[in-house]
């Protein structure tokens, strides 16, 4: 659902209890219209002296109530394996994305100083701001991070560049700006998987759905304790369809996409000082200062 559209502007709890609401007040009003014009139709097959209409209709509900019931858990399950195949993309993109930043944070190390300090600093950033910006809904507070995002982006591809020249001659400089690129391509990749919703279209399908149902169940059931019966079925069918609008909402939802891997190596990436990978180098010696010329 785009963040603009109604059924994401209102909390799920909010509007859950509201179809809920709802839900039950129709069926009770089905329940109602059912029995008033049960009593008509007994009333006036009483005058005709015949009772098969009530059999008829017995037999009418028996074949309509399990077809529509299955055709509603159809469309759950249909819905909720396009909510839960989302979810497991970005669930996937953020291990994939931790990936590619260590790897670039590795062989960035390679840069001789400033590009290394430099870009392992931008490096380091980005994580940061990454989990941040999956911290919550999209404030006003967000929209100036997801700007950072865009600027260490460039900040970082700048610092590439600069790099770059420092060891174009070397064989791994190729594999370098690759691993950096793939840093680029998933933060690019991360943002689209955001914006990949089931279709509003769809929910407010099953709601309508969900509506009429109700109003049908009503109208065939007699009892109050089928009432009742009824009621916790609307509360289970209310209950998954704001889970799967919950999976639905990556930035808005209860239900997120783990940042493990990420608050991961970024606790290693500050943990980790960047002088801890010389520890084993053999830094080139210093060319020797030219000897004072001798005068005669």
């Amino acid at each position: 659902m785009e963040p603009s559209s109604p059924l994401s502007a209102v909390p799920i709890l909010i509007l859950g209890l509201i179809l809920l609401a709802v839900v039950i007040g129709l069926t009770w009003a089905g329940m109602q219209y059912g029995i008033s014009a049960m009593e008509k139709r007994r009333a006036a097959a009483k005058r005709a002296g015949s009772s098969e209409a009530d059999d008829t209709d017995d037999d009418v509900n028996g074949a309509i109530v399990p077809a529509m019931l299955g055709l509603l858990a159809l469309l759950l399950g249909f819905t909720f394996a396009l909510a839960v195949d989302r979810f497991e993309t970005r669930r996937g993109l953020v291990l994939e994305e931790a990936n590619a930043i260590g790897t670039a944070y590795l062989q960035t190390q390679v840069l001789p100083q400033p590009h290394r300090e430099r870009l392992s600093a931008l490096l380091v950033r980005y994580t940061d701001n990454r989990i941040a910006l999956a911290a919550g809904p999209l404030t006003e507070e967000r929209r100036s991070l997801l700007a950072e995002n865009d600027r260490t982006v460039n900040d970082i591809w700048a610092a590439t560049l600069a790099g770059f020249d420092s060891i174009k001659n070397l064989d791994m400089s190729s594999t370098f700006v690759s691993s950096i690129n793939a840093v680029i391509d998933l933060d690019t990749s991360r943002k689209t998987g955001r914006m990949a919703h089931v279709p509003e279209e769809v929910f407010w399908v099953l709601i309508v759905y969900v509506l009429v149902v109700a109003v049908i169940i009503g109208y065939i059931i007699r009892t109050r304790s089928s009432f009742y019966l009824a009621c916790v079925m609307h509360v289970l069918v209310v209950m998954s369809l704001m889970l799967i609008m919950d999976i639905d909402r990556p930035a808005s939802g209860g239900i997120r996409e783990s940042q493990f891997p990420m608050k991961l190596l970024s606790q290693s990436m500050h943990a980790e000082p960047r002088s801890a990978y010389d520890r084993w180098r053999t830094l080139p010696a210093p060319a020797p200062s030219p000897a004072p010329a001798v005068l005669d």
